[in-house]
């Protein structure tokens, strides 16, 4: 019956044919050599995963759950001419690098140190990016999306991907959402190794979808054992979280103080959050949140969390569920202001036409015309919530709560 209602779900809203009919060749983790003359960008990433290694070159490793981490090194060449926003996934194999995305090396790494010495040869600056993919994502999927944001964002900083066990099918929500608990503490481990290393300035963590739920639980593990989250943990981009708000509000708790500065990308009309609602109960998800209305934007305001509203932005994405990374100018930003912590409400905001801000109540528009991509207004709620609760009471109270537990029986 599950099945059924989930089968139907995805018939009823498109959900189905975007999400497994992704139109491209599978088995492109095989490396090919660069011809002479071949005029590409490359991407070098450090993979950690707790994904069971699939033993074929071609896929590295599958959706299965695998007790022990592995990390790759992974370097991902991107053609020339190209859509920003957009992965141009080989239509055969083998990839042609002047056309397609194609992974050009593949190097295991065994131990910390050689993972350490990764870093130096790639630092940038000090500057760690961890991104953490979404629901039905294959290893690969995963690998050439980061490419492709860090490629589009101009950032200045070290990326480094974890991916999760992920079944990449539509009927696998609830395997999926149980491997982000399985993977919880893999996450707080790599993470805790990365801040430990000397060469590490700052950390920016950047999560998408379900992968948000992932990277809360994580952080609000190291908050319980150590009091806070690891101090070199500046930023926390959240793009389309796929978490109950009232849980969102427990876990932002529950990690202590200080806190990192927390950014989260919300969209009304993200159909993947509204089938992920269904699928859940009829819980409102974070996502998808409306962040200028009361109660969510004083709540969100008094928490010190920024909010801005992709509801207007328009891609190609049919879900509307992944604006964060194929807009142009979302992904330059994130790249160019929210991992370096600049405040987003002054005049060099060049985010395109109309944007505006909502800051303390008062709306006023920033930044100046540029990049046609983001054609409708884009609301910022500056500072950091319940569609069902339209008081907010209990999420005011989750926020701000005391983080020490309770007894659940008196």
């Amino acid at each position: 019956m599950k099945l059924l209602r989930l089968t139907l779900l995805a018939v009823l809203i498109g959900f189905l044919p975007a999400l497994t009919g992704c139109g491209h060749p599978s088995g492109v983790m095989q490396p090919v050599g660069l011809a002479a003359g071949t005029s590409t960008t490359q991407v070098d990433m450090l993979v950690a995963t707790t994904r069971q290694p699939s033993g074929d070159p071609a896929t590295l490793f599958n959706g299965e759950r695998s007790p022990k981490p592995s990390m790759t090194d992974v370097a991902v060449s991107i053609p020339p001419k190209r859509e920003a926003g957009t992965v141009q996934w080989p239509q055969r194999l083998p990839p042609n690098p002047a056309t397609d995305f194609a992974v050009t090396r593949v190097k295991q790494i065994d131990t910390i140190p050689e993972g350490r010495a990764w870093f130096r040869q790639h630092i940038q600056g000090g500057h760690a990016l961890v991104f953490i993919h979404g629901f039905n994502n294959t290893y690969e999927d995963s690998v050439f999306r980061l490419a492709q944001i860090v490629h589009d964002s101009g950032m200045q900083a070290t990326p480094i991907l974890f991916t999760w066990p992920s079944r990449a099918q539509l009927t696998g929500y609830e395997y999926d959402k149980e491997s982000t608990n399985y993977s919880r503490t893999a996450l707080e481990q790599s993470l805790r190794v990365l801040a430990a290393d000397p060469d590490v300035k700052d950390i920016t963590i950047l999560a998408h979808s379900m992968g948000t739920w992932l990277a809360m639980e994580s952080l609000r593990q190291m908050g319980i054992r150590d009091g806070h989250v690891n101090a070199k943990i500046h930023n926390v981009i959240l793009a389309s979280p796929d978490i109950d708000i009232q849980v969102f509000a427990k876990q932002y708790v529950e990690m202590g103080e200080p806190k990192p500065k927390f950014t989260i990308f919300v969209s009304q009309d993200d159909r993947a959050l509204a089938a992920s609602s269904f699928i859940t109960g009829n819980v409102s998800r974070l996502g998808a949140i409306d962040p200028s209305k009361e109660p969510y934007r004083s709540r969100l305001e008094k928490a010190g969390i920024t909010a801005i509203d992709l509801t207007k932005v328009k891609t190609g994405d049919s879900l509307h569920h992944g604006k964060f990374a194929e807009s142009p100018g979302i992904v330059q930003l994130i790249g160019q202001r929210l991992m370096t912590g600049q405040t987003l409400t002054d005049s060099n905001i060049s985010l395109g036409q109309g944007v505006a801000a909502v800051v303390g109540g008062t709306a006023r528009t920033v930044g100046t015309v540029a990049g046609a991509a983001v054609a409708a207004p884009l609301t910022i709620v500056e500072q950091p919530m319940r569609k069902r609760q339209p008081s907010g009471t209990e999420v005011e109270g989750d926020l701000e709560s005391d983080r020490k537990p309770t007894p659940l029986t008196h």
